[in-house]
């Protein structure tokens, strides 16, 4: 049996051949997703964490102690929906939650010394995953593919996450 990434990957060389990088880039995107579904389902990457759980507190770990609608609009998530991942964390310990001190009607979210701990192990756990996959490529190979990755992610963000111009 064929493996279906092994052949979307044939099929990207043979359009790489025709010059249309548009449906080139529309395939490997699909491929990705899928390899990424592939390595949460088979890599112990979150064993502690799901993926919710550990990029909400990757987030509070980089912005420090935020309210909910900080957390969502970095997230680029409505605030429900980052209330209700809150309000898990919560109960597994992993946050705590203060009012605000400038508006009492907001809470604060923190994460707790447990929450950073299984935040470091899942990071950990992914940045192994990616050693592994990726041991044999150039440190160059690794920056390029880091700065593509990060412009694409930003170029999502200016249009699905910001405000558009007036």
């Amino acid at each position: 049996m064929i493996e279906p990434t092994f052949a979307a990957s044939k099929l990207a060389a043979r359009l790489a051949e025709t010059g249309d990088t548009l449906d080139v880039l529309e395939l490997a995107t699909a491929v990705l997703v899928r390899n990424f579904e592939l390595l949460r389902r088979r890599t112990d990457a979150y064993a502690e964490l799901d993926q919710a759980e550990y990029l909400l507190l990757r987030t509070l770990d980089e912005l420090g102690s935020a309210d909910v609608g900080t957390l969502a609009g970095a997230l680029g998530l409505d605030p429900s929906t980052v209330g209700r991942q809150g309000s898990v964390l919560l109960g597994k310990g992993l946050v705590e939650r203060s009012p605000s001190a400038a508006d009492r009607r907001r809470s604060i979210l923190t994460p707790t010394e447990e929450g950073r701990h299984r935040m470091r192990v899942t990071q950990s756990r992914r940045r192994n995953a990616s050693a592994e996959l990726l041991g044999d490529w150039s440190e160059e190979d690794l920056r390029s593919f880091g700065a593509l990755l990060s412009r694409y992610n930003k170029a999502v963000a200016r249009r699905y996450l910001t405000a558009p111009d007036d």
